[in-house]
């Protein structure tokens, strides 16, 4: 199994990058995290994802590409 967090600020491009994930077959694993970054004043979101059925478990291949 395979397992990554998606990362993003709250917006359309974070809920692109989720769908986008479950479209390559990850699943949602878990809630959604949301917390406020004072810093640059804007909410930042993560969602963890996994993948049951895949190739063999490469290292060296970034996660969303297996």
């Amino acid at each position: 199994m395979l397992y990554r967090i998606l990362t993003g600020d709250d917006s359309s491009a974070f809920c692109h990058k989720v769908t986008a994930a479950l479209e390559k077959g990850w699943e949602l694993y878990g809630s959604p995290s949301h917390a406020y970054d004072a810093q640059n004043n804007v909410m930042r979101c993560a969602q963890a994802v996994i993948k049951r059925d895949h190739a063999p478990y490469d290292p060296d291949a970034r996660l969303g590409e297996q």
